[in-house]
């Protein structure tokens, strides 16, 4: 079964599934605050975590809110809470090693819409990873998206590359020329 992410009905995307009005408006008062300083936008966005904390809104949100921020720990823990929390919603494994082909079809019976944003989740994770140079686990979780996404749509396959690329000098024991500067 080759799994095309890009092709799904036109059912809800994850950002349609209703918000309180509390939840929304502590959003719009962090994208208001985003200006002020990282400290007034954070808070707003805790207090929509607090009050819906499995709303992908609201995890899109705050994954976004760290990367930009180049808290890029934070934005991974984000990353794992959001392929936790999907893989529950989508009857998955837990730990995104087990999936399959056929594990993830299962997922699509249920929402491709999820599916995709479960894979962008893990890519995101993987991406992460990588500019946390932690390149085996960018390596291993960038894999797990280019198998299950055949056609690369998600464009794992580019990050993949430069993982591996970015782990070859690291692998390598050879020493270095007596003439290079040390770092």
């Amino acid at each position: 079964m080759a799994l095309d992410l890009l092709e799904f009905e036109s059912e809800d995307l994850y950002f349609d599934e209703t918000v309180s009005a509390e939840v929304e408006k502590h959003l719009d008062n962090a994208a208001e605050a985003y200006a002020c300083g990282a400290g007034f936008s954070e808070v707003s966005l805790l207090r929509a975590y607090f009050l819906a904390p499995e709303h992908p809104m609201v995890l899109v949100a705050l994954y976004r809110y760290y990367y930009y921020q180049h808290r890029l720990e934070d934005a991974l823990l984000v990353a794992e809470r959001v392929l936790r929390i999907f893989a529950q919603r989508l009857d998955l494994p837990e730990d995104w090693r087990e999936l399959d082909e056929r594990r993830i079809g299962g997922g699509v019976l249920i929402s491709m819409t999820l599916v995709r944003f479960y894979m962008l989740a893990l890519k995101g994770a993987g991406y992460i990873e990588l500019r946390l140079a932690r390149f085996q686990a960018a390596i291993a979780r960038l894999e797990k998206v280019a198998e299950l996404d055949s056609n690369d749509r998600l464009g794992a396959r580019a990050l993949l590359k430069l993982a591996r690329n970015a782990l070859r000098p690291h692998e390598t024991d050879s020493p270095k020329p007596a003439n290079c500067p040390a770092l």
